[in-house]
């Protein structure tokens, strides 16, 4: 019995090499729904009615911007949810809860605080990013794109990219061009300048995308499927791999080479090379399910969850 307990610890511990541990934590206010490097900083998007702004290097909160708690159905106040947050020229903007399942946007810029949409304007907006200084894009749960004039307040496009419900979306570096994710498992790659659809990619993932990613023509997605698809745009290739549980989240680094995602029910990650499809390692330390992963640089990624702990990976 000595023998088999002895086996069993030594086996516990060679599996636990196997995995790699967290080298920095960012405290966050609250749990962790969007984040975004600028300028050797961290930003934040939390369900405690703020921003949290970290120094990259020291890893200390600096600095926050907080929004005004809502009513909820009771009439009492309650923390809003800010579901995106996006930096331009030292712009920022910040998607949050509004009342009765609309959304707010709003814009920080030199130490002031405004509303450019309010949740009486009846948006229910999922995800916005900009496109430029003076242009937002704007993803309804509807699964409509909208272009935002930030300076003339309207809407310069609205178009329908599909009739399922919208997951998520991303940008290519140079914001031309956007794919956008949804329940239906499709993607759709759309022209940002005018809202035009140029392609759908179709058929490998089976379910709902959760997530999604975009770097150097390498589209990688997030599946309810339990399937991480790489989309090569370039050579027009495709394939998947499969995990044991939902894939909740799932990120590139800049050079496409290197893709993470959401593994297993743990809530770890596994990092591959997406041209040879080799594991290059595993990583664990994330309590609750996944929000977002975000390379910093080839070698270092930061990870997102439910929780307010943003954890910082390496990879060897």
């Amino acid at each position: 019995m000595k023998t088999v307990f002895l086996f069993v610890m030594l086996m516990s511990a060679l599996l636990a090499q196997e995995f790699h541990f967290p080298k920095a934590h960012f405290i966050a206010s609250g749990g962790v729904h969007d984040i975004l490097t600028y300028k050797n900083k961290l930003y934040a998007a939390t369900d405690a009615s703020c921003v949290d702004i970290f120094d990259l290097k020291s890893q200390q909160k600096i600095s926050s911007i907080s929004l005004d708690k809502i009513v909820d159905f009771m009439g009492e106040p309650i923390d809003t949810t800010i579901f995106s947050v996006d930096v331009i020229q030292e712009k920022v903007m910040l998607l949050s809860e509004g009342l009765k399942g609309y959304s707010r946007v709003s814009i920080y810029e030199n130490g002031k605080l405004s509303t450019l949409i309010k949740d009486a304007n009846h948006l229910a907006i999922t995800k916005a990013k900009f496109i430029d200084a003076h242009t937002l894009l704007l993803a309804l749960l509807s699964d409509e794109i909208i272009s935002y004039d930030i300076k003339k307040h309207r809407q310069n496009y609205r178009v329908d990219a599909s009739a399922s419900k919208f997951s998520d979306f991303v940008l290519s570096e140079d914001k031309s061009k956007l794919v956008l994710a949804d329940e239906s498992g499709d993607l759709q790659l759309l022209r940002t300048q005018d809202g035009k659809h140029l392609k759908s990619f179709t058929g490998k993932n089976l379910d709902d995308v959760f997530g999604v990613d975009f770097k150097k023509g390498i589209i990688a997605t997030a599946g309810k499927d339990r399937r991480v698809v790489i989309y090569d745009t370039k050579h027009a290739t495709v394939y998947y791999k499969k995990s044991s549980f939902f894939i909740y989240s799932v990120g590139l680094s800049p050079s496409g080479k290197r893709v993470a995602y959401s593994s297993d029910v743990h809530n770890n990650i596994t990092l591959f090379n997406t041209q040879t499809k080799e594991t290059i390692a595993e990583f664990s330390g994330n309590k609750s399910p996944l929000s977002k992963i975000l390379f910093i640089d080839e070698d270092t990624f930061l990870v997102a969850s439910a929780k307010n702990v943003i954890n910082l990976y390496t990879i060897p």
